[in-house]
């Protein structure tokens, strides 16, 4: 059955953890999809993983589109929540429930997320009152990046503790179905998880959290420009395809490929009488 935002509920009510994994095609989403995943974010670390991009700045709406559709039609289980890319929604309320409703509808999304605390709730009011469910996505928020001075672990100090717990709260009551958590210590993760009805959705923000999320190129080693300190890699896929890559540059090289059976046959007589037609 399709996971819904009454599967997290559920999951958080059952002490049962969340999974979740970005992904940008529909060939990694099937796989993630047949896993058994809770939940894929298409997310706009599509920017940097899959574009080349420094940071998420540069995403746009219809970036989103094209990823998350392709996403959508991979996930036959799994819920399909899409970023919400910088400026999409900052502008204004109007502009925020127009460009969810895009999300919704071209990309066949299931829910959006939209990074911010108290100062978006009135975004996503309105787009939760139409109807649309919301992540919200507090901490380390990286369209906020210049804003923060780079990456950096949020919360740390009493006030922007406090303010992080205010944030949590805050998106709770304006109606999000859950809040991601990034980059925030895990003590203080905790406590938010532990006073929020909604579910909490760490990622580098410890095991007491509802339900985890990664960017599978990050957990499978194929993305090496910056590896965050909460990473785990199940996998060393980037020098395994590296090097099959290498492998093949160098068959071909060599005219140890294609083989024989890797061609398809056609009849000496017919090939003897197109030879004939040009002579």
């Amino acid at each position: 059955m399709k996971n819904t935002v009454l599967t997290f509920q559920q999951n958080k009510k059952d002490g049962i953890k969340s999974s979740m994994l970005t992904a940008y095609d529909y060939s990694t989403a099937k796989l993630m999809d047949e896993a058994g995943v809770t939940a894929i974010l298409v997310g706009d670390s599509l920017g940097n993983v899959m574009l080349g991009y420094e940071d998420t700045l540069s995403v746009t709406m219809e970036d989103m589109i094209h990823h998350g559709a392709a996403v959508a039609r991979g996930a036959k289980n799994a819920m399909v929540v899409v970023d919400m890319p910088f400026m999409s929604y900052q502008t204004s309320v109007y502009d925020a429930l127009v460009n969810a409703g895009r999300l919704m509808k071209e990309a066949r999304a299931n829910a959006v997320k939209i990074e911010g605390g108290e100062e978006v709730c009135p975004q996503i009011k309105a787009i939760t009152d139409a109807g649309i469910p919301v992540m919200a996505h507090i901490g380390l928020t990286p369209q906020s990046i210049n804003a923060f001075g780079g990456f950096k672990v949020q919360g740390r100090t009493e006030q922007r503790a406090v303010k992080l717990v205010k944030d949590a709260l805050a998106v709770q009551e304006a109606g999000a179905f859950a809040v991601t958590l990034e980059c925030v210590p895990s003590k203080l993760a905790a406590y938010i998880t532990s006073i929020l009805d909604i579910p909490t959705i760490g990622i580098g923000a410890g095991a007491e959290c509802d339900g985890q999320v990664l960017v599978y190129q990050d957990l499978l080693g194929m993305f090496s420009d910056f590896t965050p300190k909460f990473v785990k890699k199940y996998a060393d896929l980037g020098t395994i395809m590296r090097g099959a890559f290498e492998a093949y540059i160098e068959e071909i090289n060599s005219g140890a490929f294609p083989e024989a059976k890797h061609g398809y046959e056609i009849a000496d007589e017919i090939m003897e009488k197109v030879k004939a037609s040009f002579e």
